[in-house]
């Protein structure tokens, strides 16, 4: 069995900037926690309707929520209020962000081989559960916009055949919208900021990174370090980008909806899925079943699933059970990487899918065509992607080993003895390493 060497246990904390986006996840979730328990103080979850007397005028006398007359009492009465929302807003994006980038970092280095796959499955659990506790969050102030989202999934849930009314009077407690604020309230304060916790804390033992000596006192710096600058930049963004403007919205109504209101960028996907599926609708047993919205929700959970089990898939297509602690560059491996640049195209379609309708007013598009392009997109694309991205990694690597035979050019010519020109190449790294 393969023994890390002693030089790869002395790196107790990463240098390079694409393997510290964990803890960037890690300290943004701290940001969220303290900034969440501010706001517990004044919010009230609750559903109970009042007549707003607060400070902003447009909304004075409008009938509303109680978590949302205590939203915007957090906004415009609290002392640093708004400051504290939109930082619980901001770090939560950071978080996500993170994490998905984290992802990509462990797939496109090998990072989920033996023996850590099953750290990938624990960094995958903590985005589902991110983006859990990120829409029960947005949920919470009732407000128009994530009415508007409520009505998207109930009729998700309402599309599913036989079983579809019951998931939405359970999720909801009751015809839509029910008393949502008192089930998800304590979904987003407890159990799902539980499991993030357990989770992190599954992530730091299975590194197995134990610091002594000097080697323990840099490693505090540079985290410290590091956690300041997350801070920092959280406190920046909330202070100078309004997110999330509750008051803009109004209130929730089931009748009504947003002009120009879309998901949350980590979501998008979702609605793109949506946009994007044909119409398709067959009668079965006296019901009407709606493929426009059971397709994409199958494709979607069909892709988070194989993005989950990819190691174990991986390994039983290459039959490598063989011990890895060193991480693979992504020229190295053409297949894996074209599979992940074709994964990122695919999401990323479905992505800018959702905001179709903005680009074909912004630039003066049709937005039957516009969709029309992206389905035509979300076919082509991904398999192009792979084969696009196979080839460059086989022509790096093809480039590598020139340089390793030959040296690396210098750019200077130099003339032989018998007459000819030839460019000087100086050795590589590993020309001069001893054999």
């Amino acid at each position: 069995m393969q023994r890390p060497s002693s030089n790869l246990r002395a790196r107790v904390f990463p240098n390079h900037w694409s393997l510290l986006f964990g803890q960037i996840a890690f300290y943004s979730f701290v940001v969220i926690l303290f900034s969440g328990v501010v706001l517990m103080l004044d919010y009230k979850p609750s559903a109970e309707q009042v007549v707003y007397d607060g400070p902003y005028g447009p909304l004075r006398g409008t009938e509303m929520s109680r978590a949302l007359d205590s939203t915007l009492a957090i906004t415009f009465e609290t002392r640093g209020g708004l400051l504290i929302r939109q930082l619980h807003h901001w770090a939560t994006l950071i978080m996500v962000a993170a994490i998905l980038l984290h992802l990509l970092q462990l797939f496109f280095t090998a990072g989920f081989r033996r023996p850590r796959r099953l750290n990938w499955l624990v960094v995958f659990g903590l985005l589902v559960i991110t983006l859990g506790a990120a829409l029960t969050g947005t949920s919470l102030p009732d407000d128009m916009a994530s009415g508007t989202s409520l009505a998207v999934l109930d009729g998700v849930l309402q599309a599913t055949p036989f079983v579809g009314s019951a998931l939405s009077w359970l999720l909801f407690g009751g015809e839509f919208p029910g008393d949502v604020i008192s089930r998800f309230y304590p979904l987003h304060i407890a159990v799902l900021p539980a499991a993030i916790v357990v989770l992190f804390l599954a992530l730091r033992r299975k590194s197995g990174q134990t610091v002594r000596g000097r080697a323990a006192a840099v490693a505090v710096v540079k985290r410290v370090g590091l956690f300041c600058f997350v801070v920092g930049v959280s406190v920046v963004m909330a202070a100078t980008a309004t997110i999330n403007p509750v008051w803009l919205y109004g209130p929730a109504d089931p009748a009504d909806t947003s002009a120009g209101v879309g998901p949350a960028w980590y979501l998008a996907f979702l609605d793109g899925s949506l946009r994007l599926a044909p119409g398709w609708e067959v009668v079965w047993w006296g019901r009407t079943i709606s493929f426009a919205v059971l397709l994409p929700v199958a494709i979607c959970t069909l892709f988070l699933a194989l993005v989950a089990v990819y190691p174990f898939i991986e390994e039983r297509m290459t039959g490598d059970r063989k011990e890895h602690h060193v991480l693979e560059r992504p020229r190295a491996n053409p297949i894996r990487t074209g599979i992940g640049v074709a994964g990122i195209v695919f999401y990323g379609v479905l992505w800018a899918a959702a905001g179709a309708d903005t680009l074909a007013v912004q630039f003066h598009l049709s937005f039957n065509t516009l969709l029309r392009v992206f389905q035509i997109l979300l076919i082509l694309g991904p398999p192009a992607a792979l084969v696009i991205t196979r080839r460059i990694c086989l022509g790096l690597q093809q480039q590598d080993t020139e340089i390793a035979t030959h040296g690396i050019e210098t750019g200077r010519i130099v003339r032989r003895p018998d007459g000819g020109y030839v460019e000087d190449h100086r050795p590589s790294v590993r020309q001069l390493m001893p054999r």
